[in-house]
This record gives C-alpha cells, sequence and structure tokens, in this order.
C-alpha cells in the first residue's frame, strides 16, 4: 500500500472513529491495541498492510472492511507475507513471543556466522542510542535483529564468552523493556525487563539484576501495578541502602540506589503521599550531591540533574505548579538525552496548563516535539496534555497548538 494510501485509511478510521462516538483509548481497547497505535493509524505513520488487522479494525469500528479501505483485497485472498515497516515496536512484539532459541533445544546449529562480542556490545550500545532519541521505528527493526542473534549465541559460544554474552542480554533486553513502557506497552515491558533480570543473574552482575528490577519497576507503573512496582524499587532499596553507608560505595551502585528512590517518589506522588515523595526526592538529592556529577550508569542517567527533573515531575503529579515551574527554572537539560530533555519539557508544559497558561504550555510542548517526536506525539501524558490545551482555548485554538493537535492526532 502506498503512503497516500495510508494516510487516506488514517483520515476514514478517525471520522469513522469520531462517528462512532469512540476516543482512542476506546478503539485501541476493542483492538487490544495501544493508544499509540491507533494515534500512529490515524497520522498515517503506521501502515496497516495484513488483512486480519484491517478486518479487525473495521470490527472494532463496525464497519466493512471496503468502507475502510475501498481496494482491500477480498477476504479470501493470501495476505502479504512481509508486512512494510512499522513505526510502532510490533516488530519487537512479535521477536519477544515464544521461546527466544528453541533451535538450541534439539541442537540446531545457528543459520548464520554468530557475530563477535565486540560486534554484540557495538548493536547494545546502538539500541541505547536509538532508545534514548526515541527512535522507535529503527529500534524495533535493530533489536527484532538483535536479540535472536544473542540468544543464539549465548547458547553456542565458547563457555568463557557466555557470561559476557548473558550480560549483553540483559542490556539488550533491558533497552526493549524501557521502550516498551514509554510507548504504552507495559505488558511486553514486564516480558522484556523479566527477561533481562534472569540473564543478568547468570551473568553473575547483581548490580545488572538490579538494573532489570528498575525496568520491571517502570512497567508496573505504566501498569498502574503501584503495589508490585513499590515492591520491586524497595526490594532493592533494602539491600542497597546499607551498602551505600560505605565510603568507598561504587559510583555505579550509588546510581542505581538514587535512581530506585526516584521511583518511588513517583510512586508516592501519584498515590498523593506527599511527605514520603519529598523524603525519597530528597534521598535522591543526597547520593546525587555525593556522586557530584551527572552519570548515566545503567542507562539511568542518574545525577543532580536528572534528581530535579524528577522533583519538576513529583510536583506536577502533586498539583504543585508553582514550585514544579520555580524548579524547572534551575535545570539545565542540555547535558541529557533527547528523551530525557523532551520528557522534562512535557512536565514544564503539564505545569503550565495547571495554571491554564497556554501559550507557555504549547510552547514547551513544541520544543519536546523538536526534540522527540516521536514520544511526543505517542506519550499518553502529552496527548492528555495537549487535549486539555486544546479544550482550554476553545473556540480560538491558537495555530500552532492546532498542528500539534493534528500531528499527534489527538481529537
Amino acid at each position: 500500500m502506498k503512503d497516500s494510501d495510508t494516510r487516506t485509511l488514517g483520515q476514514r478510521v478517525k471520522e469513522l472513529r469520531r462517528a462512532a462516538g469512540m476516543s482512542q483509548s476506546d478503539l485501541a481497547a476493542a483492538m487490544a491495541r495501544s493508544e499509540s497505535w491507533v494515534s500512529q493509524v490515524e497520522r498515517g505513520v503506521q501502515p496497516v498492510e495484513r488483512l486480519s488487522i484491517l478486518q479487525a479494525l473495521a470490527d472494532a469500528l463496525k464497519v466493512s472492511v471496503r468502507e475502510l479501505r475501498p481496494d482491500a483485497a477480498p477476504a479470501e485472498e493470501a495476505e502479504p507475507t512481509e508486512p512494510h515497516g512499522s513505526n510502532d515496536l510490533d516488530g519487537l512484539r512479535v521477536t519477544l513471543t515464544g521461546h527466544p532459541a528453541l533451535g538450541s533445544l534439539f541442537e540446531d546449529l545457528p543459520a548464520e556466522q554468530v557475530p563477535s562480542l565486540t560486534d554484540f556490545r557495538r548493536h547494545v550500545d546502538e539500541a541505547w542510542t536509538l532508545a534514548h532519541a526515541s527512535s522507535y521505528a529503527a529500534l524495533s527493526d535493530h533489536l527484532a535483529k538483535l536479540l535472536p542473534s544473542i540468544e543464539a549465541a549465548v547458547r553456542y559460544a565458547p563457555a568463557s564468552d557466555r557470561t559476557e554474552l548473558h550480560a549483553l542480554r540483559a542490556k539488550a533486553y533491558q533497552v526493549a523493556a524501557a521502550s516498551f513502557t514509554r510507548q504504552d506497552q507495559a505488558d511486553a515491558a514486564w516480558v522484556a525487563a523479566d527477561r533481562a533480570l534472569q540473564a543478568a543473574e547468570l551473568a553473575g552482575q547483581p548490580l545488572e539484576v538490579v538494573a532489570s528490577l528498575f525496568r520491571m519497576a517502570h512497567a508496573f507503573m505504566r501498569q498502574r501495578h503501584m503495589e508490585q512496582a513499590e515492591q520491586a524499587a524497595k526490594s532493592a532499596v533494602a539491600v542497597m541502602a546499607p551498602r551505600a553507608v560505605a565510603p568507598a560505595c561504587p559510583a555505579e551502585e550509588l546510581s542505581l540506589l538514587g535512581a530506585m528512590n526516584l521511583i518511588l517518589a513517583v510512586i508516592n506522588s501519584r498515590e498523593g503521599n506527599r511527605a514520603e515523595t519529598h523524603e525519597h526526592i530528597d534521598r535522591a538529592r543526597e547520593i546525587a550531591v555525593r556522586l557530584g556529577e551527572d552519570r548515566n550508569d545503567f542507562d539511568t542517567e542518574f545525577g543532580p540533574t536528572n534528581v530535579e527533573i524528577h522533583a519538576v515531575s513529583t510536583a506536577v503529579e502533586l498539583g504543585d505548579a508553582g514550585v514544579a515551574l520555580e524548579v524547572a527554572q534551575q535545570i539545565d537539560a542540555s547535558v541529557l538525552s533527547p528523551e530525557r530533555q523532551s520528557r522534562f519539557l512535557l512536565d514544564v508544559a503539564r505545569a503550565h496548563a495547571q495554571r491554564r497558561h497556554v501559550g507557555e504550555a504549547t510552547a514547551a510542548l513544541l520544543d519536546a516535539e523538536a526534540l522527540a517526536p516521536e514520544q511526543i506525539h505517542d506519550h499518553h501524558l502529552a496527548r492528555e496534555v495537549i487535549r486539555d490545551l486544546v479544550q482550554l482555548s476553545e473556540p480560538r485554538v491558537p495555530e500552532s497548538l492546532r498542528g500539534l493537535a493534528e500531528r499527534s492526532a489527538v481529537g
């Protein structure tokens, strides 16, 4: 299907959804998909090539396939075996399905030459680079090739290489978990985090286990399973906090402890526990001062800047917009990844929206979009604040905000 056809399909989906009185989240739920997937279909950046998916979309909208796409093939025709590229993480979801290397149980040798440890290190680093840039289309393709390859390698490699391969496998699954969480696919994030945890233990690297718990806690938070998220974070803090008392405690360990305290701060802020939120922010701030610099141990980006960014985010969750904006003025987020900078600007926009500052909130969102467009177009909080801003400014919605809403398929 050509790009123009894809865009036409997106427009039809949007029109039919609105005519049916459905929100994007309603349609997503009816199809067991993420809201970001529906948004991408409506924006024309997520192709719908398979007839089964097109039929499911038509069923959810209670229309015929031909009403959605007049040129659709009859139901009895075969579906394309090779779908076009996706802007979502569906390809990666498929990769996670089933046993990661079933052939190895039958002693089947890999069909292709196994990459070297050097190649695997480079591929894992590339995956994190794509994740921090919110380049999810490229990341999905990258990990869909990397994960099966490293799963096969760890089963056939010499014993001397397996410890490092397990560690690299853990890091690769952590990238997948982090990205699924950001794309509102918490079920897949949970699977990836669990595999990362297992691989880290086989590598004999307890800090990688904690890093995997960090990803798992984020997945639980996105599923709104706060008790499980809190348990994952607290179990790590209970072990690590006594160790951090030692003056010689490694910086990497301190970073993970600080990151876990930030998770606990977020959990408590979402539950309205003001005192506990501030307590965990203060603990994280003390650790950041002790480190004395912004670091990126285990790709947590923990350090003084990230602590203050979380101080802004938790203040917004608690409804303290004034505090959030006051703290935000003191932050130079340029040292962080585009993904983290964009997320910070999203929280700034949310704070302005709480104060009904439509212009300032829109400006922050546009800056965030310039840094990481996929994140702003698909993140559920971004889409919520865009909807709120449109409602606040009606009937005279600023052109810049209207354009942002259109690009994010908010409506």
